[in-house]
Parts: C-alpha cells; sequence; structure tokens
C-alpha cells in the first residue's frame, strides 16, 4: 500500500443518486406498469392465471439472459445473490402469481383500489430498508395521497365491502412488490438498473419455467390474438423494461420519494380499462384523478432530510482518498 494511499476504499456507485432525473425515470417506470392491470385482465380471459404468473416471467428471462450475455455482465458476488432473490421473491414471483390469480375474479378497477397503497408500502419498505428518514410532513402527505388513490378507485368499483380471497392475494401482492422494489433500488446502486432485473429474472427462471410447464399440462393455453398480444406486453414490458426505467429512478432517488409516483399509477390504469375493456369514465374520475395527481405531486416535493447516516456513525466513517476510489461499474470480461 503506498503512504498516501488509505486503507478504506471510497465506491462510487453505478447510478447517482438523489437528482431530480430520478422522478422521471420514476415516472416512466410507472407509465409502463399502468397497462399491467389492464392487460392482465384481458389475458386471464383466454390463459390460465398459473400460465400467465409465470410464462411472463420466463419470457422476461429469455431477454434477461441474453442482454447479459451480449453486454458481458459479471456475474454478482457474494450477499448480492441473496439480495437478487428477495428482488425475485418479489417483483418475480410475488407479484405476477398473486395479481393473476386475484384478476380472475375481481374487475380491473377493483384491482386498482388495493394496488394504489404500493406507493406507501414502498417508501415504508424504502425507510426501513434503505434508512431514509422523511420529515412529519412526508408521512401525512403520503397518507392523504394513499387515501385519495384508495377513495377514487373505490368509488369505480364500488368499495372493498367484505374482505374476499381476491383481496388477500392483492393485498399479499403490495407487499411483495413494495419489499422488491426497495431492495432492487437499493441493488440497483451496486449493479445497474437493468442488470439488477436481469439477473433477479435469470435467478427465478427455474422454477418459473417449471411452473410454465406445469400450467401448459394443467390447461393448454387458447387464447386470442388480443390475449396473446395482452400477454406479450406483460412479458416484455410489465416484466422486463419497465423496470429498466423504474429501478433506475428508486437507484437514483429519494426512494421514498420516487414511490411516490405510483399515486399516479391507479388513474392511469383504470383510464386503460375504461379504454381496453369499456369500464365507465365520468368527470368523477377525472376530477378524482386529478386530486391524486396533485397529492402525488406533493409527496414528491416533500425534501428528506439531508443526513441519512445516524449522527454517531458520522463520526466512525474514515475519511477516502480519491487516489484510491474504484468504481463498481459492471465489468467486461
Amino acid at each position: 500500500m503506498r503512504p498516501n494511499s488509505s486503507a478504506t476504499v471510497a465506491i462510487r456507485p453505478v447510478i447517482p443518486h438523489r437528482t431530480p432525473s430520478g422522478l422521471w425515470w420514476g415516472l416512466l417506470g410507472v407509465a409502463a406498469f399502468s397497462f399491467t392491470v389492464p392487460f392482465t385482465k384481458v389475458a386471464v380471459a383466454g390463459l390460465s392465471p398459473l400460465f400467465i404468473g409465470s410464462g411472463r416471467a420466463v419470457v422476461a428471462a429469455v431477454f434477461a439472459a441474453s442482454a447479459l450475455a451480449l453486454a458481458r455482465q459479471r456475474l454478482p458476488r457474494g450477499v448480492q445473490w441473496a439480495r437478487l432473490a428477495v428482488v425475485a421473491a418479489g417483483v418475480v414471483i410475488g407479484f405476477p402469481l398473486l395479481t393473476s390469480f386475484a384478476l380472475t375474479s375481481t374487475p380491473a378497477s377493483h384491482g386498482a383500489v388495493v394496488i394504489a397503497l404500493l406507493p406507501a408500502a414502498t417508501a415504508t419498505a424504502a425507510v426501513l430498508r434503505g434508512r431514509e428518514r422523511p420529515r412529519v410532513a412526508f408521512w401525512m402527505i403520503t397518507g392523504v395521497g394513499a387515501l385519495a388513490a384508495i377513495a377514487f378507485a373505490s368509488m369505480q368499483s364500488g368499495g372493498f365491502g367484505q374482505l374476499h380471497s381476491t383481496d388477500l392475494l392483492l393485498l399479499g401482492a403490495v407487499v411483495a412488490a413494495a419489499i422488491g422494489y426497495a431492495e432492487g433500488g437499493l441493488l440497483a446502486r451496486e449493479l445497474g438498473a437493468w442488470q439488477t432485473v436481469s439477473w433477479a429474472l435469470v435467478l427465478a427462471s427455474p422454477l418459473m419455467g417449471f411452473l410454465t410447464v406445469l400450467s401448459l399440462a394443467q390447461q393448454p393455453p387458447s387464447a386470442t390474438p388480443a390475449q396473446w398480444a395482452s400477454f406479450a406486453y406483460l412479458g416484455l414490458v410489465s416484466m422486463f423494461l419497465g423496470f429498466f426505467a423504474w429501478y433506475r429512478g428508486l437507484a437514483i432517488g429519494p426512494m421514498a420519494q420516487v414511490s411516490q409516483i405510483q399515486l399516479i399509477q391507479p388513474v392511469l390504469s383504470i383510464c386503460w380499462a375504461a379504454l381496453l375493456l369499456g369500464e365507465a369514465l365520468t368527470w368523477t374520475t377525472i376530477i378524482g384523478g386529478l386530486a391524486v395527481i396533485l397529492c402525488a405531486g406533493a409527496a414528491v416535493r416533500v425534501r428528506l432530510r439531508p443526513a441519512d447516516v445516524p449522527a454517531a456513525d458520522r463520526h466512525t466513517l474514515p475519511a477516502a482518498d480519491p487516489n484510491a476510489t474504484k468504481s463498481l461499474q459492471p465489468a467486461k470480461d
């Protein structure tokens, strides 16, 4: 070790965080995801929910493996595999399967009621996992925004009523996605946005491939071109390309703020459901949608406290020598 070097190596993240562009990347991801519920509802009319939930992951895994091979990405290391397993369990396995089964017996608009809880759930997971510390005002606006989103979607679906099994499936999907989003957003700072979702898809591919074959044996697919087109969107965009933008936005962060852009997702989903499925779009929908968007805008404007590291830890952090700085850019073989 050189005399002027430091024993501690400063690590520069793959994706710089805390810049305004994180919100725009998050918005692009939400726009892609907003078609997921309506297209899943279209697909389950001709395909089994097990085939949709697992098959879309297999389609995405093929593209992911190809992209990783062409870019000659280095394999994740050590604990990164365990963290990728958390991402895969949440967004590759849990959310697709649970929503696919739920939407076989509930309208797309009712699905949007429960999924409207996802921003608050993601913010909570981000705070717990990423040590982000929003102000009280942030949580107040988050709560108002979540209530506005739920009230808006409830007006379209008639409300929750009694808690049915489909609601439990959707709530489980929200929890799974929130954990996967938060962990994926942190991991994307180390591996890169598209690399994170790609490795998660590859990691889950053996299980999802088995479930796909099982679903084909139980119920051979028989679908219309529109239903197959919906399935293709779920596999290529909802399961793969949409995460490029979404995880990049979360990685740039702050995650607790970027996650609130999802408040717009139920508004967009119900609009697409009106166009694709013929569900009613009234002035109440328009006014409620504007209210949700305003809440989302207010939430993302609330600034986090500048220090995410506890004061006690700051004194123990060693100073890094610029000459010893190394990059964690994804390496090529």
